[in-house]
């Protein structure tokens, strides 16, 4: 068991002033068998009321309109998150149907598809260890280069690149879960050290969905955050909102994930 001590920050910069802007932000860590949330702090600038809530998959989000013009927007969050003993983040519920089928950026191309039918899984017992044969698999045949990507490449763009990063590994490995009839989910969190956001996926094995990162070809263990689940990244994306007037703009993101001693 181990506490992790976050802090995400987001600030956008624009290049004219925004006279309205409504907001909603998905940066809160869920509560599941694996993590226990032990406290937050948010902020916002310009100062203005918000809301709290969940979305349609259960991932907690602030929202709200900013009606002061401003032409800079920031958002803090940190906290700690206790991490419990379990090797999986929740048990199977009404909705896993809505995770088995393919859906916006995990649709398979007749390049994944080729892909997936090269394989040979005869040696897995069961899906827990087709997931792991197909991460490490995966790790081997997919390369991490930051840059090549944008955030609305689809797996199948993604697979015909050979390239990309987190949220890429996690949609092309989501289409070839999919594919081998097991249920998969795309994850937004945080992991430990620093730099930005994280992806990876969550697999039914068993009745539990279990976590695994393609990316870096592991198991989601005891220095992973969990944010928020989707069929996709759409579905758990960190920041949307819709602004009046505002012109060009630029966001950046700084995250930190340390343990506690």
């Amino acid at each position: 068991m181990a506490v992790l001590h976050f802090e995400y920050k987001m600030e956008i910069q624009y290049e004219e002033h925004v006279g309205r802007c409504y907001f909603t932000i998905k940066c809160i860590p869920r509560e599941n068998a694996r993590q226990h949330l032990l406290g937050t702090e948010l902020s916002i600038l310009p100062e203005t009321a918000y809301s709290q809530g969940e979305d349609s998959f259960g991932n907690r989000q602030i929202y709200g309109c900013e009606t002061e013009p401003h032409k800079r927007f920031v958002f803090q969050s940190t906290g700690d998150v206790e991490i419990l003993q379990a090797d999986y983040e929740e048990t199977e519920d009404e909705m896993t149907g809505l995770f088995r089928v393919p859906h916006g950026k995990c649709v398979p191309s007749p390049g994944l598809s080729e892909y997936y039918r090269s394989q040979n899984f005869s040696s897995c017992k069961n899906h827990f260890e087709i997931c792991m044969e197909l991460m490490h698999r995966l790790y081997q045949d997919f390369s991490y280069v930051p840059g090549i990507t944008q955030v609305g490449t689809t797996a199948a763009e993604a697979w015909e690149l050979g390239r990309g990063v987190c949220q890429d590994y996690a949609h092309i490995y989501i289409t070839l879960l999919r594919m081998a009839g097991i249920p998969a989910r795309y994850v937004c969190g945080l992991i430990i050290g620093e730099g930005a956001s994280h992806a990876w996926a969550e697999a039914l094995c068993g009745g539990r969905w279990v976590a695994f990162d393609p990316t870096n070809d592991c198991q989601v263990l005891d220095h992973y955050i969990k944010l928020g689940h989707g069929r996709d990244a759409a579905d758990c994306a960190i920041n949307r909102g819709l602004m009046w007037n505002g012109g060009a703009q630029s966001q950046k993101i700084s995250v930190l994930v340390e343990k506690r001693e």
